[in-house]
């Protein structure tokens, strides 16, 4: 819906990647616009993805606005010199002359039984870098706002989908289903209110942190789950509003331990909220292994609700 809306609000929004155009994308997010809206606006490109994320950072310096999908964010890595060199650096490095106006997209972080080389989270890796805004959208409302916001932002912004979110039902409400629906970068969102514990995450993170605060619920500790929904920036004046009110915070995400996203809000809290915290971050993430294929092993490399649900009993002693 919102690469429908956006396509029809602005010509100069394409969409390119490997089978988003005949198959309608490898998950059918695409599905029906090369017939709406033709093969100049929805490009199958072959698989290369250094060839097509570097066509599209030049059409986005040219003054067109690329959607560049892969088809899981693993694959990126053969383009990371296009999207961090190229696309997040010229603005800085023209001194403000090159604007580059694209959106990368796709699969990322764990689906189901793909091994290790498609289930990596790519959420520190890309947030780390200056010059590119990344958003990990949880709901179906997140994940139309934000893309429509990303679509067009005049920067180049990286949007995290998660591909067992793909096949989840999220309600969607009126203000949402509208074509001027769009959810500003940068702004956390509140998913439930709470007293207790700050349970903080993004992407399909945010779906353990709900459970999670069930189960807590039935303990009698009220916790607070708070959607990032922007990783970069991330909202340090959400977090601190929801610290200051809890007094103790969980972070939650599915890459690895070091380096990641739960890390830096963990260091955020030491800047900005040490004197509201009354226990130390616990960080709940995925194992510090590449993904198993086993099921077994796979999920227990994976975080899941009762990680959370043991992390919040811990900072409530």
């Amino acid at each position: 819906m919102a690469l429908d809306e956006e396509m029809q609000r602005d010509p100069t929004v394409f969409l390119m990647g490997e089978e988003v155009g005949q198959y309608q994308g490898a998950y059918k997010v695409s599905k029906g616009l090369l017939e709406k809206h033709g093969h100049q606006r929805v490009w199958d490109a072959p698989i290369t993805e250094t060839g097509f994320a570097g066509i599209g950072v030049g059409a986005a310096l040219s003054g067109l606005k690329p959607v560049i999908e892969f088809m899981t964010w693993n694959f990126s890595l053969q383009a990371i010199d296009h999207i961090v060199n190229s696309a997040a650096k010229g603005l800085y490095m023209s001194g403000g002359q090159l604007t580059c106006p694209i959106v990368f997209r796709g699969p990322n972080g764990p689906p189901r039984g793909v091994g290790a080389q498609h289930s990596q989270c790519f959420a520190a890796w890309y947030s780390s870098v200056p010059g590119l805004k990344v958003v990990s959208p949880w709901s179906s409302e997140d994940a139309k706002g934000l893309l429509k916001a990303a679509i067009r932002d005049p920067d180049p912004v990286v949007v995290l989908e998660s591909e067992i979110l793909y096949g989840q039902s999220f309600p969607m409400s009126e203000e949402a289903l509208s074509p001027d629906y769009v959810i500003e970068i940068g702004k956390a969102k509140v998913e439930r209110e709470g007293k207790d514990v700050t349970l903080v995450s993004h992407g399909r993170g945010v779906d353990l942190c709900l459970g999670a605060a069930k189960l807590l619920e039935a303990q009698g500790v009220s916790a607070e789950v708070l959607n990032l929904r922007t990783v970069r920036p991330i909202d340090v004046a959400a977090l601190v509003k929801s610290v200051s009110k809890t007094h103790r915070i969980v972070t939650v995400e599915e890459g690895w331990r070091q380096c990641g996203v739960g890390a830096e809000i963990s260091a955020l809290m030491m800047e900005y909220a040490f004197d509201q915290l009354d226990a130390p971050v616990e960080r709940v993430t995925a194992a510090d292994v590449p993904m198993p294929y086993a099921k077994s092993l796979e999920d227990a490399a994976m975080a899941n609700e009762t990680h959370v649900f043991n992390a919040a009993l811990r900072v409530c002693y």
